[in-house]
């Protein structure tokens, strides 16, 4: 295993930088360092080592080949970890657990009218008792449809069961999983540090908890992880193209030209078109994805003006400006735009939603009435909506402010049943297991954070902070955009009543900080021996535990039977009861 992430400068960089950048010399700063130019637009991938299969007695060509497979294989191995995780006993507990009552609800009611419809007061109970009290009078709903389209599906195939409505998301937790590995692979041109990241997102146990419950942020978390994806592989697209049209010196190495680098158009740029697409499904699964958009766009644009500045543009802001800050806006904000509104399909071809004729009665008289209807009694639904969320301040047992979140200091209970020795979990449940601990049986499945890999997480956002920084490493800076554009709009809100497991939209940045914290620790190219062995064996140390944490927690994740006492032990913190 070997990171790309941590190499220093060459050493024909100046000794003595002069002003800000000498000042800076103390706390880690290097200058621009002179590499090949076609390495720095595109920096190639490592060949694979194949020593292992060799070892295993493979044919050294065959051995090549099975090292080459290993950049999907290794992903899809991890994927298939989390898969199996999720998957195993999802329809446990059989009942409907938090804000899985409006969720699957709302995703029943869209899959049979095509919008939200009101629900007797015990649906639940009815629910798992098999029935499906459906009713037909629409529901004033808070949320974006897409989200719960995506619950739907699963009920589609399953029925309205706990299965049903978890299978969605628990498939997107898994594909999840497979992008962090080919994302991290990107990121660090390092096969094995993707796939650790990928494994680390596979038992951070948010994520797994929010990966089997029928709830909105896996969804948005699934959607803007994609659309990082999207954008980083039109990233390295189009500055091949920017390599492809500089010209080659004598030597074989690029050589910058600022006349290709100022006229140069980057022609069509699809991925860029699937992260608009992406994007809008986030923010029609949530509108905090209306953040990231923001963030996303504004990050794609000063990659542009990178590769814009590294191929030798004279002034690279305002070529920029002139070829590629509009073709940015228009391939992200009316892609997501149109997206979202595609969303509202079954809203709009049917007429019993939520203020579906508003634009027909209390909204008839509107100044606006050039705007078609039903986009009128969106726009008035909209802003109710939006008057709901800012106005939402009324306390809540598990709301939690989001500068505890990354230590991981109030998580969320979904499910709690207990029993005295001798008594059911369940008193409603004639068929419930009685507990058999003399000292009292508990089950419950918590929305917590692996704890130590959140608090590993701190330490590697304070080293990608410095990375950024003083080292200028881009893919640094794109993980702290992904973890701010989800996080820091939280702060605005502090009256707002907020809850920890809004920050599953961090977990896979928070994992692959983790991986570029690994590199560190491994050590840059041309490290000796012994520290090599040095950071490898305290890499290792490191992921065991965190992996030994997950499993530890794994019955309070998953909400097994386990004694009074066993659950007490896990409760590491007062602030988790």
């Amino acid at each position: 295993m070997s990171s790309q992430t941590v190499t220093d400068a060459p050493p024909d960089r100046p000794e003595h930088p002069t002003g800000w950048a000498g000042r800076l010399r103390a706390f880690g700063y290097l200058p621009s360092r002179a590499a090949d130019l076609r390495e720095r637009l595109v920096p190639g991938y490592p060949e694979p080592g194949s020593w292992m299969w060799r070892y295993l007695g493979f044919s050294a060509s065959a051995a090549a080949r099975l090292a080459r497979a290993m950049a999907w294989g290794g992903p899809l191995l991890v994927a298939l970890l989390a898969g199996v995780l999720r998957f195993v006993n999802l329809g446990s507990p059989d009942a409907v657990i938090f804000d899985e009552t409006y969720y699957a609800k709302d995703a029943w009611s869209l899959l049979h009218h095509g919008y939200e419809t009101d629900w007797s007061d015990k649906a639940d109970e009815q629910i798992i008792d098999g029935a499906t009290p459906l009713g037909d009078t629409a529901s004033y709903v808070v949320h974006p449809p897409a989200g719960k389209w995506a619950i739907a599906v699963g009920e589609w195939f399953f029925g309205l069961t706990p299965f049903g409505w978890r299978f969605v998301v628990a498939l997107l937790g898994t594909l999840s999983v497979l992008m962090v590995c080919r994302i991290g692979r990107r990121l660090f041109r390092s096969t094995a540090l993707g796939c650790l990241a990928g494994l680390l997102l596979a038992v951070d146990g948010l994520h797994f908890v929010m990966s089997r419950t029928a709830l909105l942020d896996l969804v948005l978390m699934f959607w803007l992880l994609a659309a990082f994806g999207c954008l980083l592989i039109d990233r390295d697209a189009a500055r091949a193209r920017l390599a492809a049209a500089l010209p080659t010196g004598s030597d074989g190495l690029l050589r910058s030209d600022p006349s290709v680098a100022e006229r140069l158009g980057l022609g069509l740029r699809p991925w860029r078109l699937a992260a608009g697409v992406c994007l809008g499904l986030a923010c029609a699964t949530k509108w905090n994805g209306l953040y990231v958009l923001a963030a996303f766009g504004l990050m794609a644009v000063l990659w542009d003006l990178g590769a814009r500045r590294s191929a030798g543009a004279r002034a690279p802001f305002r070529t920029v400006l002139r070829r590629d800050a509009f073709p940015a806006f228009t391939s992200l904000v009316p892609v997501a735009l149109v997206t979202y509104l595609v969303s509202w399909v079954g809203w709009f071809a049917t007429s019993g939603g939520y203020y579906r004729n508003w634009h027909n009665e209390a909204g008839a008289d509107s100044s606006w009435s050039w705007v078609p209807g039903p986009l009128r009694s969106l726009w008035h639904y909209t802003f109710e909506v939006y008057d709901f969320h800012v106005a939402l301040t009324s306390s809540h047992p598990y709301e939690s402010n989001p500068f505890s979140w990354l230590v991981a200091a109030r998580p969320v209970t979904y499910y709690y049943v207990s029993a005295d020795h001798g008594q059911p979990l369940v008193e409603s449940d004639p068929e419930s297991p009685v507990c058999g601990s003399g000292g009292g049986c508990v089950r419950e499945v918590l929305a917590l954070g692996t704890p130590l890999l959140w608090w590993t997480a701190c330490v590697a956002l304070a080293y990608a902070l410095w990375r950024w920084l003083l080292r200028r490493d881009w893919r640094a800076g794109a993980l702290l955009c992904g973890v701010a554009a989800g996080y820091l709009p939280w702060l605005l809100y502090q009256e707002r009543t907020i809850f920890y497991f809004y920050a599953v939209v961090l977990s896979p940045f928070l994992c692959l900080a983790v991986a570029l914290l690994v590199g560190a620790l491994l050590g840059p190219p041309g490290s000796s021996e012994r520290r090599r062995v040095i950071g490898i064996v305290t890499v290792g140390v490191l992921v065991l535990l965190i992996v030994w944490n997950f499993i530890y927690f794994y019955p309070i994740y998953t909400g097994e039977e386990i004694t009074r006492e066993g659950w007490r032990a896990r409760m590491w913190l007062p602030t988790w009861i």
